[in-house]
């Protein structure tokens, strides 16, 4: 990437300078704005953490050794329509064989990947991507804009049913039909304008409002470049442009990636990101319970994620190492607000007052993380404005319960599916435990977590894991937009959406906070969940692997990893 001229760089200098902002902050907007990392990092004074400008990669290892096969404990899933992933695990396995427009460091500074540089104009309206050049698909054709944008068009027509049409910048890339689906949702579809190619490597996004996050809204896990010729299920023809390609999937057993000699025309394939060093990436399928003892007796390399009831023993396995990173990662114990009993808001109120959410973090997650307080921002992000801390209140909460017609008591469930571990159900029961105090009897439902996500979003009652994402505003517009696919509450405020939207569109921090409590007070009241926590992410890595980093957002990055063999 290139200097950026943008009008706003000075506002940030300024704020930088006058302490409004912190280096950090800094950084991650100036290269929103289209300022190199390498750039921003410089202009705050650190030269220490920044990447080369022209790749997304860190430096290569001069130490690095070529061969060998990665083994990853992992839960193995279906590889169907990257456009419409629901877990992470999904994107981890395609990762290497397709990519993206950019990529989240895990410092959580996005950087160019398929478009090497991105100019937005002066009212974050109009947005120009610059396409890298010399980058092959599988099967010898060269990346183009219309490539680009013929994903573009998918994600922005409501019938793909992807959750990257929450996301802010491809939210603002299409227009309503003014019909229902039979759903009675909203039917999208792509704006006439909002997507123009300028020439083979070039295209504008002309959005309908200002949008800050398009770089990052890029990387979102859902926003994988496909081929054209895609159709579903993915891992029947895998056309990608990443260095490896998919040998072998077994759904709940494993997934064997190897890396591409020859594309598909028979020529030699050279990968545009330079050296890559594993010869093959195989997942194997072990859930967090079952990790560290395979990482131990050496049948994996490392174990994806690590579960904070599998530390003491990840602790005493030799030539293994912990690492970790704090998040916005988080579960949400959330109501659909359109299903009794939920559907009263005195109801909802009265659980949320029932809950000590300090407690519960304490309980589960003592050491790292942060209490959450039921509005889905978090600490880490530069856009979180701290709003008091709720207080548990028993006698509050009974009292609405009467008003609500349940002076008795009332009996409900919830859906849990351990997709993380079983902090879940320990979450859900510590819920449960905390409620019987105000006369609800709250039953637990554990379920298989292949069948958990069948109906995530479909349980009146249900507690979901969300991942981490950069920003505060990206995660409220994927998950409380009205309308959006992952609106598993079904919470609808235009009140919410025009908040929002506002605090989107505005870069000078201190003022995008301020906006920022308006948001959360708004999700906060409407009493949608209970969310105790932000957890922290381990991951437990052999000694003799190399180059690989947690990442807060849980991508396995493992392009430039190495391996001891």
């Amino acid at each position: 990437m290139t200097e950026c001229d943008h009008k706003l760089i000075p506002q940030l200098e300024d704020q930088l300078r006058s302490g409004k902002m912190d280096r950090r902050e800094f950084i991650r907007f100036a290269a929103l704005l289209g300022v190199s990392a390498t750039a921003a990092y410089a202009m705050a004074g650190d030269v220490s953490s920044a990447y080369a400008d022209t790749m997304p990669f860190p430096p290569a290892d001069p130490n690095a050794k070529f061969g060998g096969t990665l083994r990853v404990g992992h839960l193995v899933a279906k590889m169907e329509d990257p456009a419409t992933y629901s877990w992470n695990e999904m994107a981890n396995q395609s990762r290497p064989i397709i990519e993206y427009m950019t990529m989240l460091g895990t410092d959580n500074i996005v950087r160019p990947m398929l478009i090497e540089s991105w100019k937005p104009s002066d009212d974050l309206k109009t947005w120009t991507l610059n396409v890298r050049k010399g980058v092959t698909w599988h099967n010898g054709e060269e990346l183009t804009a219309e490539h680009i944008a013929w994903n573009l068009r998918r994600w922005t027509d409501s019938a793909t049913g992807s959750s990257s049409l929450g996301l802010s910048t491809f939210s603002a890339l299409t227009q309503a039909t003014g019909q229902n689906d039979d759903k009675g949702k909203p039917i999208k579809k792509p704006s006439p304008n909002g997507i123009e190619i300028v020439d083979s490597h070039t295209l504008k996004l002309n959005l309908a409002v200002p949008v800050l996050s398009v770089a990052e809204d890029c990387a979102e896990y859902t926003t994988m470049i496909v081929h054209p010729s895609f159709k579903a299920p993915f891992s029947d023809k895998p056309i990608g442009t990443g260095p490896y390609t998919l040998d072998e999937l077994k759904v709940g057993d494993r997934c064997v990636l190897k890396r591409v000699k020859k594309t598909s025309d028979g020529k030699d394939f050279k990968y545009w990101g330079g050296d890559v060093y594993l010869d093959e990436i195989h997942f194997y399928n072990y859930d967090q319970e079952n990790s560290p003892s395979a990482l131990a007796s050496g049948t994996i390399d490392t174990a994806y994620e690590l579960n904070i009831e599998q530390m003491e023993l990840a602790k005493s396995i030799e030539g293994a190492q912990i690492l970790s990173v704090n998040t916005a990662n988080t579960l949400c114990c959330r109501m659909q607000i359109d299903q009794k009993p939920f559907d009263d808001i005195r109801v909802r109120r009265a659980i949320v007052k029932a809950i000590d959410n300090a407690a519960i973090k304490a309980l589960i997650f003592p050491d790292g993380g942060y209490p959450a307080y039921n509005f889905h921002v978090s600490p880490v992000h530069p856009d979180y404005f701290p709003l008091p801390n709720l207080q548990q209140d028993v006698e509050g909460a009974k009292k609405l319960l009467a008003e609500a017609g349940y002076e008795k008591g009332l009996e409900i469930s919830i859906t849990t599916g351990n997709t993380d571990g079983p902090w879940h159900q320990a979450v859900c029961e510590a819920i449960r435990d905390q409620l019987q105090n105000v006369g609800i009897k709250l039953a637990v439902n554990v379920l298989p977590t292949t069948k958990f996500w069948d109906v995530w979003d479909k349980s009146p009652f249900g507690a979901t894991p969300w991942d981490h994402r950069p920003l505060g505003t990206m995660a409220l517009a994927q998950a409380y937009r009205t309308g959006v696919p992952w609106n598993e509450t079904h919470f609808s405020d235009p009140e919410f959406d025009k908040a929002l939207a506002d605090a989107e569109a505005t870069l000078d921090v201190s003022k995008r906070k301020a906006k920022m409590e308006k948001v959360e007070k708004i999700l906060q009241d409407a009493a949608v969940m209970i969310e105790p926590f932000w957890r922290p992410i381990y991951s437990l890595v052999s000694s003799k692997v190399h180059d690989y980093k947690p990442h807060p957002a849980r991508q396995m990055q493992l392009t430039k990893v190495w391996i001891e063999t």
